[in-house]
């Protein structure tokens, strides 16, 4: 993930371990990800056996982890960082502002 918007400028962590926080977003994506997953095989496919479970829930876990991380720290940016979207200065003129 960049460092900072390469369109506003905003910085994506505005101080030194404010995304520590985003870790219990993630976990709670991830948890989420393997109920759906869990409940998805076991209606789909009639209660297999474990390992089904296992591997569908590892399978889907890694592969959505990238998507969880970004919208975690998103989504905690959003929330506790003060940050508001302004689409007037999207164009790249100007820098993106936190509320106070």
């Amino acid at each position: 993930m960049p460092e900072a918007c390469p369109v506003c400028g905003q910085r994506y962590e505005p101080e030194p371990g404010f995304y520590w926080g985003a870790m219990y977003i993630t976990f709670a994506f991830s948890t989420g990800i393997m109920l759906v997953v869990g409940f998805l095989v076991y209606f789909l496919l009639n209660d297999p056996d474990t390992w089904v479970y296992v591997t569908a829930v590892a399978f889907f876990a890694v592969i959505l982890t990238p998507l969880s991380l970004r919208y975690s720290r998103t989504l905690m940016l959003y929330l506790f960082g003060g940050v508001r979207y302004q689409p007037d200065r999207a164009n790249g003129t100007g820098r993106a502002t936190t509320a106070s």
